[in-house]
């Protein structure tokens, strides 16, 4: 018999409520154990809480949903008690000490939510996004994803994959009946429309993105400006700045939203040729690495100078001994603020390019993957008209939004997934 689990799953006590749900086969047991009575369905009933002694513990309320109808397609309880630490504690030592019912790990009710076919996959990964969303963006994006909005689009792709699949497999059946030709001509069609449409799903923002924030390095030789930038756009002091040349030696990066879009900014050691300072050297490597991962550079150093796609920016127009740009993006001053609104300004309407549009979900690398895989058997299709060849292809895009969606999936990914939500969801 599978164990029924329980966890506190508001937040940590001390708090004016504390709410522990309860799912499994004897939740209706604990239920009549710890608070007397097994109330009607979705309804809060008040209830004294007791021990297996009759000792009373906290005078609070219960609700119970009825499997399959819950949010994890088991019988679920909730226990309202006071939010104190002791009580919380006496209420869950109550619970563990019926017989089948023991603490539940992280993520373990949504996992079973997902084992019972209440959500998919999916929709388990745009819950976790929405649990640690920090932006408005964040949250239009991962309620998208939990609400759905994927998974409905890839049931429509097997849909028609299904459809496809029963045009080629009566060719295979029937080729030897006069009434039964080659794949019909709207075949051919159907299947680059579909294509089409994954590949345009593949196009849409990365989840990496809106989870990280939009990521801005700032670069150049040392003392142009990076920190003292860094801070400005930050709004706060977290780089060390000074007149000497190479104070900063590591990475830097500060997460900030700006307008309710996230970003990373990174500071950096200052670009030049190495010397005999090792420590230095350590830092100029991994400045190029963060270059090179950032999806935007601001370039503080010699006009024309900077990598490919970077904003010329002349960071110091406070200090008339500057080395002058002639023709920047953005000319400004962190000490004096100047210029400061408009770069801002420039980097949000940037950053909403790269990230998915108000209810649209954005993928992550693994849906991406799996699309990929999908996308590609069915480019595959157009080059052959072999009617097996054409089954098995099918049959692997088939498999590939399958696998996205959790209709077939290994356990390793499972435990990754689960794995980044806490006790008691």
């Amino acid at each position: 018999m599978m164990e029924t689990i329980f966890a506190l799953s508001s937040g940590l006590p001390p708090a004016g409520i504390g709410v522990i749900r309860m799912t499994g086969p004897q939740a209706r047991a604990a239920l009549d154990s710890v608070a007397g009575r097994i109330p009607e369905p979705r309804r809060a009933v008040r209830a004294v809480f007791r021990d297996a002694a009759g000792d009373q513990l906290d005078d609070g309320l219960v609700v119970f949903f009825p499997g399959p109808n819950s949010v994890t397609g088991e019988d679920l309880a909730e226990f309202h008690c006071h939010g104190g630490r002791a009580v919380v504690a006496a209420v869950e030592r109550a619970l563990g000490e019926i017989a089948g019912c023991r603490r539940a790990e992280p993520g373990e009710f949504t996992r079973r939510a997902f084992a019972n076919g209440r959500i998919d996959l999916a929709e388990a990964e745009g819950l976790a996004d929405l649990l640690s969303a920090e932006t408005e963006v964040q949250r239009r994006s991962a309620i998208a994803m939990a609400s759905g909005a994927l998974s409905r689009q890839v049931e429509g792709w097997r849909e028609e994959l299904l459809s496809l699949s029963a045009a080629v497999e009566a060719v295979l059946d029937f080729d030897d009946e006069d009434d039964v030709g080659g794949l019909p001509e709207s075949f051919s069609t159907r299947l680059a429309d579909l294509a089409e449409e994954v590949r345009s799903a593949l196009s849409a923002p990365h989840a990496e993105v809106l989870r990280e924030g939009f990521r801005v390095a700032l670069a150049g030789p040392p003392n142009t400006g990076k920190s003292t930038l860094f801070n400005a756009l930050t709004e706060s002091e977290a780089a060390i700045t000074a007149e000497i040349a190479g104070t900063t030696r590591d990475v830097l990066t500060q997460s900030v939203a700006l307008r309710g879009i996230p970003f990373t900014f990174v500071d950096m050691a200052g670009l030049r040729a190495p010397g005999e300072d090792r420590i230095e050297a350590i830092g100029i490597s991994r400045a190029q690495d963060e270059i090179a991962r950032a999806d935007l550079v601001l370039w503080l150093g010699e006009e024309g100078k900077g990598p490919a796609g970077s904003w010329e920016v002349d960071a110091k127009s406070d200090r008339p001994d500057r080395v002058v740009k002639t023709s920047p993006d953005y000319r400004l001053s962190a000490i004096t603020g100047e210029g400061l609104s408009a770069l801002r300004e420039a980097l949000i309407d940037l950053a909403q390019t790269a990230m998915p549009k108000p209810g649209a979900a954005a993928l992550n690398a693994r849906q991406r993957s799996r699309l990929e895989e999908g996308a590609n058997a069915l480019e595959t299709i157009a080059s052959g008209s072999d009617p097996l060849l054409v089954a098995e292809h099918l049959r692997m895009a088939r498999g590939a939004f399958d696998a996205l969606t959790g209709r077939a999936s290994t356990e390793d990914v499972l435990d990754a997934l689960f794995g980044r939500f806490c006790i008691g969801k």
